[in-house]
């Protein structure tokens, strides 16, 4: 028994990759629990416009952080900064009463701050008027279908070629490492856009999810962030000899984009010293867009900024795969040259 519990723990540390899994995953557990599982908003971003605007906006209580205060602003002004998340919450001076806007698409922002309304304001919600979930979750649910198929199918499928052997086949081939690429996420990139397209039409017939934005945007949004996770997958399978290995890295992938993209807790409550790791997070942004496009319609000014970050991470995500790939299948095409040259010498 001895001898056997000896070999075990020798096996344990030669993979290291297990053992950063479970010594790092917990840690990571805590301190995402520890510093961003906080649902309630302690610093709203606020607008003030209107008449009154300077007057109210030293009033407030500070847990409304007042980032521009406006007093030639009217409701439309306050409207349209909350459409394009400039700011979680309006305040509308003038015509002796005082109107709280609330963008409803920020669930907890929106809660938070109906517990906190000030005496004698008026609040109404805009974009999500009963602060309905599934109408929150399932733009970012899409976002979670994506990254699932994309991150952890394409990795495990691409592994399974390795070790089966099909790799030093597809060396031999007068294929470009580009093509090999394309050709074996075309499936699951397909498979994606199905589900993606699925998931959505359930959202809008089953939990009446509004859809204000342009199709355009949606399909935009959703074919580069594929392109994101996709390459994501191709970059942990180059660095994975098995398929277990495939799915420990892509775990160790997916649990900080569900946990800090926005998707559970709000950004706004976490500590900064985690936040900005959010930030980082390809499905942060996509969730920011297909709330833009399903809850508030909008615009492409507004949606310019998400949708040119994802496009810099597709081609930094996609082009190191890329480059990683294409190192795996020098040797192979280069042992399969030799190989082919010793033959024909003999």
């Amino acid at each position: 028994m001895r001898a056997m519990i000896l070999k075990e723990f020798l096996q344990m540390g030669r993979d290291r990759r297990t053992v950063a899994l479970m010594i790092g995953l917990p840690v990571m557990l805590l301190v995402v629990f520890g510093y961003a599982a906080r649902f309630d908003v302690t610093s709203i971003d606020t607008l003030v416009v209107g008449p009154d605007a300077v007057a109210v906006a030293a009033a407030l209580p500070e847990v409304f952080a007042v980032s521009e205060v406006d007093p030639s602003g009217d409701r439309s002004d306050a409207q349209k900064a909350l459409r394009n998340s400039e700011a979680s919450v309006a305040i509308v001076t003038g015509d002796g009463e005082t109107a709280l806007l609330i963008d409803g698409t920020e669930l907890f922002v929106a809660q938070s701050t109906l517990r906190r309304v000030p005496a004698g304001v008026r609040p109404d919600v805009l974009f999500n008027p009963d602060l309905d979930t599934a109408r929150v979750m399932v733009p970012s649910l899409i976002g979670l279908i994506l990254l699932f198929v994309g991150t952890v199918i394409t990795s495990l499928g691409v592994v399974k070629e390795r070790e089966q052997g099909t790799l030093e086949q597809l060396a031999v081939m007068p294929l470009r490492p580009i093509d090999v690429t394309i050709g074996k996420i075309s499936p699951y990139f397909l498979v994606a856009v199905v589900d993606m397209v699925v998931v959505t039409l359930a959202g809008r017939w089953l939990f009446d999810v509004p859809f204000e934005g342009s199709v355009v945007m949606f399909a935009l949004f959703g074919f580069v962030f594929l392109f994101v996770v996709l390459g994501l997958g191709v970059a942990i399978s180059t660095v994975s000899k098995s398929q277990g290995e495939a799915v420990q890295l892509a775990i160790m992938t997916l649990l900080p984009q569900i946990m800090l993209s926005g998707m559970i807790f709000p950004l706004k409550s976490m500590a900064g010293g985690v936040r900005w790791i959010g930030y980082l997070l390809p499905l942060t942004w996509f969730i920011l867009g297909m709330r833009g496009v399903f809850l508030k319609g909008s615009d492409v000014a507004t949606l310019a900024m998400p949708l040119a970050i994802l496009i810099l991470m597709a081609l930094v995500v996609f082009g190191v795969a890329m480059m990683r790939f294409r190192r795996d299948l020098a040797p192979k095409r280069a042992a399969a040259d030799t190989a082919v040259a010793e033959t024909m010498v003999s």
